[in-house]
């Protein structure tokens, strides 16, 4: 029987990166079978944790016990721009060819050594060995599998003396992932794999994925992938007790985190109205009775025995009050903090006139990038533009925007408020702070009146940051928090959820839910498409 899998240890990693804490006393334990997700905002150390599993970086203190096979899917290969295709298949191939070479070689040498001489014996050990690291490995199937593999990424119909230079950056990616699947390391580390692959593929990669016997951890803003592959989920958002490990994917990972949520604002509510009774019972219960109030007439004749024991009472009743309204305090949980997210009541605004269409094409074509014959949008619409790339998805949100020429039709309401989140996010001022680019596109009434830090797409930390220093994400955010504080008649957004946490990306799809205004989506984001409610535009590729 084949001995166990290895399996990826990590114990109390602490990485500190530019004088900032990045992971913290980081422990984790990826057994064979397990296939882990990360997640966490933007910076919270997920792309740092795999490297430091990978062992491309040192952690500052703490340790890392990996299998000496271990695949890591890196950004860029390392191969030069020279190599072929085939040459990167032939050292996926490598180990899997090795196995089946030395146990032909092992074979012959068992035929030809004596049974009763010892070194038959060290022989029979090692053909045991490899042969278990064949089965493992699925050597006989590799040169099948390879093929199979490269099919199901879309790189089938490539030549394989094609050089990696002439590739584009997702051929690339997927070749790099191509080579790992080919390969069955016995730990696999993935950095955002499904980057640069259609619907088809993504489904292909989920189901290779769940076929590894070893472990895999992966850090992913993909929450299909999330919720069709992983066993656990590991948020590295910053907790009191660390980093959490939540069993099950991302369905069962949301529904324990809102379950986590309520339970959490009932006991603070609970406690905070504790809190307020007792303050009062303290403060009420010791004024009811004065200790040098005089007896009234008909109390003349005991006042002493029964003044004496009622104070007794109401000094108890105080001293208990007190105790616990001290107790209390001392160990009440913290309000909930509010959590990242979208505040605003709506993303667009209403219309002056919800009876007519916004924008209306007729017959509108781009030459080479988009056609379309037909399309209106009322003005409370939620419009989810799909199609495979190169279908004109950004085009047509350019066109609706009024930043594309066109032939054809397009009539636009007179006076018309539009407004387009594009995929790159550029700011002609990198130097100035978040915070000031705010307040400058906005005006300084408007911002005072939705101040950044109410819609909650910042942090307090990272608005007085240029914007020069904010990560792709974070500058993603900004651009999204100028729409939302100045909210156009129709809405225009291009791939939303990119460069977005996961937790993010559900509150911005709650917040795309019906209200004033009309929205228009462009998105390839597997989970946005699969819970639209709206209506849907799938654009072919234009000849």
């Amino acid at each position: 029987m084949p001995s166990p899998q290895p399996a990826l240890l990590a114990h109390d990693l602490v990485r500190v990166l530019g004088g900032r804490r990045v992971l913290d006393g980081v422990s984790l334990t990826a057994s064979p079978g397990h296939r882990i997700g990360l997640i966490g905002e933007n910076g919270a150390g997920k792309s740092t944790l795999l490297g430091l599993l990978a062992g491309t970086d040192r952690p500052d203190s703490g340790s890392v016990e990996r299998p000496v096979d271990l695949g890591h899917l890196r950004q860029e290969m390392p191969f030069r721009t020279s190599t072929t295709i085939a040459d990167v298949l032939d050292d996926a191939l490598r180990e899997a060819r090795d196995d089946l070479a030395r146990l032909e070689h092992l074979t012959l040498r068992l035929a030809d050594t004596p049974q009763d001489s010892p070194e038959h014996d060290d022989l029979l050990q090692e053909y045991g060995h490899r042969l278990e690291q064949a089965q493992q490995r699925e050597s006989w199937d590799a040169d099948r599998r390879a093929a199979v593999v490269l099919t199901g990424l879309g790189l089938g119909g490539l030549p394989h003396e094609r050089p990696l230079g002439s590739l584009s950056g997702g051929q690339r990616g997927r070749l790099a992932l191509a080579a790992l699947l080919v390969r069955r390391p016995s730990a696999l580390l993935l950095d955002e794999p499904t980057n640069h692959l259609d619907d088809a593929a993504a489904a292909f990669l989920e189901e290779q994925v769940r076929g590894l016997p070893g472990a895999v951890v992966v850090a992913s803003h993909d929450r299909a992938f999330l919720d069709a592959v992983c066993t656990d989920v590991i948020d590295l958002d910053p907790a009191l007790d660390g980093p959490v490990r939540y069993g099950g994917n991302y369905s069962a990972y949301l529904a324990e985190k809102r379950a986590e949520r309520a339970r959490w604002e009932r006991r603070y509510a609970e406690e905070q109205e504790e809190l307020a009774a007792l303050r009062r019972s303290a403060s009420v219960t010791a004024r009811r009775v004065a200790p040098d109030r005089g007896p009234r007439d008909n109390e003349k004749m005991g006042y002493g025995r029964r003044a004496g024991r009622v104070q007794n009472q109401i000094a108890r009743r105080v001293r208990n009050a007190a105790r616990r309204l001290d107790e209390l305090e001392r160990t009440q949980v913290g309000e909930p903090p509010q959590p990242l997210r979208l505040r605003s009541t709506s993303l667009a605004a209403a219309s002056a006139r919800e009876d007519s269409d916004l924008v209306s094409l007729r017959n509108v074509r781009v030459p080479g990038r988009l056609t379309v014959g037909r399309l209106d949008v009322p003005a409370t619409d939620r419009l989810l533009v799909t199609g495979d790339n190169g279908a004109g998805k950004s085009t047509l949100l350019a066109v609706l925007a009024g930043h594309q020429a066109t032939e054809g039709e397009v009539r636009r309401r007179a006076g018309l408020t539009v407004a387009l989140l594009a995929q790159d996010t550029v700011f002609a001022r990198p130097d100035r702070t978040a915070r000031e680019t705010y307040e400058r596109s906005l005006g300084a009434e408007r911002a005072e009146a939705t101040p950044p830090g109410s819609l909650g797409l910042l942090r307090e930390a990272d608005l007085d940051k240029p914007v020069g220093q904010l990560s792709v994400g974070q500058r993603r955010r900004l651009a999204l928090a100028l729409l939302v504080a100045r909210p156009p008649e129709l809405l225009l957004l291009d791939e939303p959820t990119n460069h977005l946490s996961p937790r993010l990306c559900d509150e911005l799809e709650d917040a795309l839910g019906t209200g004033p205004g009309a929205i228009v989506v462009a998105s390839h984001d597997r989970w946005l498409r699969a819970r639209w409610k709206g209506r849907e535009l799938r654009l072919a590729v234009d000849r």
